[in-house]
């Protein structure tokens, strides 16, 4: 107290003492530990994303029409009116902030995992490309964070591309959450299917009958860069319902009809990291950007085209060499990292191991 009373008056004395140069002074005992207090952020950040993402939308909807029927039925009215006059803006890219996806509160949000972005090739700003991000986990937190921010540098490492994050139609309809997805084209290539899948330790995609993506990529002539994410699906846990069950079915029934796959999943605690919560776990997640496919420019391409560019993406180019490659085997190997022996691909429903060797990396 008397160090504060002190840089008061040193203030007033104009000796340029600060308020904030006499807290530093106070006993460390006082306050906590900086990497305390970090963890903390990094808990706020990542939990306030997960809110957002899961309750904000359909909060700010229930908030809106409630204010019809207050005294603030004018500023729900306006802001309707704006919501219907900017309703294509997602269709046409979003509103890119570069204020947003710089914010600090990003860097505590890659800190948490931790969560990284390794570059293997160079991308010309001159071509376009559609990126497709494997594998969809609960959240996407790899793709947000690699792709809506600058968190883990994009634009440094990518100069001259410019990301649009593509997620569900119905997330662009909800008041205030869109404004915020829009601040950040990667595809989340096996969508809501595929969450229903995710389980810690295992990688698995579907990709056998997505070819939507491959049809855009040769209208547009963009080419196809496959995108993996290891330790996406480490962050929840889910209780996974086999298939045939009336779980199962209730939830594929649910997709169908939102748009989305209710999943049950849960991660640690809040305040006891043993205890079940929403906060995911601490699990690295290393985005990993693989090597770009050329693909042609075809307005009205055949069907025959699309499933040569499709089986090119899964497989990769050049003739088969005795493995079956995927997404991730590819990006792991262009990576030069240190696979695990045993990687589980999945091509629709059916699961096909792919045994890297350390050797061929």
């Amino acid at each position: 107290m008397k160090t504060i009373l002190a840089a008061y008056s040193g203030v007033a004395k104009g000796t340029g003492s600060s308020i904030l140069s006499a807290l530093q002074d106070v006993p460390a005992a006082l306050w906590p530990c900086r990497s305390k207090m970090e963890k903390h952020l990094q808990v706020i950040s990542v939990l306030q994303w997960v809110i957002s993402f899961m309750a904000l939308g359909a909060a700010c909807t229930v908030l809106l029409f409630y204010m019809f029927l207050t005294d603030c039925w004018l500023i729900a009215a306006i802001y309707t009116a704006w919501l219907i006059f900017d309703w294509n803006t997602p269709k046409q890219g979003g509103r890119r902030s570069s204020w947003v996806r710089s914010w600090t509160v990003w860097t505590y949000f890659r800190d948490y995992f931790p969560i990284r972005l390794i570059k293997t090739h160079n991308l010309s700003p001159s071509r376009n490309y559609i990126f497709g991000y494997h594998p969809h986990g609960i959240l996407c937190f790899g793709a947000f964070c690699n792709f809506g921010t600058e968190a883990t540098g994009f634009s440094k490492k990518f100069p001259g591309i410019k990301p649009s994050l593509a997620t569900l139609a119905g997330n662009f309809r909800l008041p205030v959450l869109r404004d915020y997805l829009m601040s950040g084209v990667v595809i989340v290539v096996g969508g809501a299917a595929e969450s229903l899948n995710c389980a810690p330790g295992s990688n698995s995609v579907t990709l056998k009958n997505r070819k939507g993506f491959i049809k855009l990529a040769l209208q547009k002539g963009s080419d196809l860069v496959p995108v993996y994410s290891f330790g996406e699906n480490d962050a929840y846990k889910q209780v996974i319902f086999e298939e045939g069950t009336w779980w199962r079915s209730v939830q594929k029934r649910l997709q169908k009809l939102l748009g989305f796959a209710p999943c049950v999943f849960h991660g640690c605690g809040l305040i006891f990291g043993d205890s079940w919560g929403f906060v995911p776990y601490c699990k690295p997640i290393t985005t990993i950007v693989g090597e770009p496919i050329t693909v042609p420019k075809i307005e009205d391409p055949t069907e025959d085209m699309v499933d040569v560019y499709h089986s090119m993406y899964i497989r990769g180019p050049g003739p088969p060499t005795g493995h079956t490659f995927s997404p991730a085997v590819r990006c792991w190997s262009s990576a030069r990292l240190e696979a695990p022996p045993l990687a589980l691909i999945s091509s629709g429903r059916t699961f096909c191991p792919v045994h890297i060797m350390k050797e061929e990396l």
